[in-house]
C-alpha cells in the first residue's frame, strides 16, 4: 500500500515537473511573420487582391517586395494598408539602383519601406574580384544617398560571393570595403549554406551589419557551389531540409534582426508556406 502511494506521489511530481518545464519554454520565433513577394510571383499576375488576401489569411503582416506589374504605387499601398500588411523592405534591380536611384527612393517612400535591398550583382558565369570591387564602389555611393533619404541599403547574399579570395572570400572583401554606415546585409539562409557557409556563424561574424533575413531551407542531399543557382524545387519547407534553422534563429535574435521574410521558390507554395509557418511557431528556446 505504501509503495502504491509512493509511486502515485512520484507520478504526480513528474507530471508537475513536465508541466512546469512546458510553461517555462518560450517560443524561439517572436517576430512578425513576413513573406518575400517573389514567393507568390505566379499568383500576383492572376489576381493581386486575391494573392494579398491569401497572404493575410496566413497571418502574415510584413512583406518584402516592389510594385506588381500594372499596378500604380499609390493604389498598391492602399491595398496593403487595408490588409494591415507593411513593407519594411523593397527590392531594387542593381542597374536601377545605379542608374535610376531617385525612382527607387520614390517607390520605397510610397510603400513605407525602411530598407532597400538588391539581390544580385551582375556578372558573367563566374563572380570575380573585379565584380566585387565595382559592387563595393557602387554600394558605398548609393548607400550614402539612401541614408540621406532616410533609407538603409542592404545587399542580399546569393552564394557566389563566397568564392575564395586571399585568406577569406569575396564576401569578406565586400564587407570589409563597404562603409557600415551606408551598407548593410540581408542574410539568405539557403544561399549562405549553398555557398558553403554556416549561416549562424556568418551572422555572428558580421553581427549588426545583418538587418534582414530570408527564411528558406535546402532539400536534403543537394550539394552547393558558387553559382548562386539551384533548382527552385530544391526549396523545401523549413525544418525539412539540411539547415539547422533553430541555430540560425538564435544567432539572428542575438544580433537583433527584426524583419524575417519566408521565401519559397518552389511550385509547392500553397503546401509549404503554411508548413513553414507552423514549424516556426513550434520552435521553443
Amino acid at each position: 500500500m505504501k509503495l502504491n502511494k509512493l509511486l502515485t506521489l512520484l507520478f504526480l511530481f513528474n507530471l508537475i515537473l513536465v508541466e512546469t518545464q512546458a510553461q517555462s519554454e518560450k517560443p524561439l520565433y517572436t517576430n512578425p511573420l513576413g513573406i518575400q513577394a517573389y514567393t507568390y510571383r505566379n499568383s500576383f499576375p492572376n489576381g493581386i487582391i486575391e494573392t494579398l488576401d491569401t497572404i493575410k489569411s496566413l497571418g502574415i503582416t510584413e512583406m518584402e517586395g516592389g510594385i506588381p506589374d500594372g499596378m500604380a504605387p499609390d493604389s498598391y499601398r492602399k491595398l496593403l494598408d487595408e490588409r494591415n500588411i507593411k513593407v519594411p523592405s523593397t527590392g531594387a534591380d542593381y542597374n536601377d539602383l545605379v542608374k535610376n536611384l531617385q525612382e527607387v527612393i520614390k517607390i520605397a517612400k510610397i510603400l513605407g519601406a525602411s530598407y532597400v535591398m538588391v539581390a544580385w550583382i551582375p556578372h558573367d558565369k563566374t563572380f570575380k574580384f573585379e565584380d566585387a570591387k565595382k559592387a563595393t564602389e557602387d554600394f558605398n555611393r548609393v548607400g550614402k544617398i539612401l541614408k540621406e533619404n532616410g533609407l538603409t541599403f542592404c545587399y542580399h547574399i546569393h552564394g557566389y560571393e563566397f568564392s575564395p579570395y586571399k585568406k577569406g572570400t569575396l564576401f569578406d572583401y565586400i564587407a570589409e570595403n563597404t562603409n557600415p554606415e551606408y551598407v548593410s546585409f540581408e542574410m539568405d539562409v539557403l544561399w549562405a549554406f549553398h555557398g558553403g557557409q554556416d549561416p549562424a556563424k556568418l551572422l555572428k561574424k558580421y553581427g549588426k551589419r545583418w538587418k534582414l533575413m530570408h527564411l528558406k531551407d535546402l532539400k536534403k542531399g543537394v550539394k552547393g557551389d558558387f553559382t548562386g543557382s539551384t533548382s527552385t524545387e530544391n526549396d523545401v519547407a523549413l525544418g525539412t531540409g539540411q539547415i539547422d534553422i533553430p541555430s540560425v534563429l538564435k544567432a539572428a535574435k542575438k544580433i537583433g534582426i527584426k524583419h524575417y521574410f519566408i521565401e519559397d521558390e518552389s511550385n509547392r507554395v500553397s503546401l509549404q508556406v503554411p508548413q513553414t509557418i507552423a514549424y516556426l511557431k513550434s520552435l521553443k528556446e
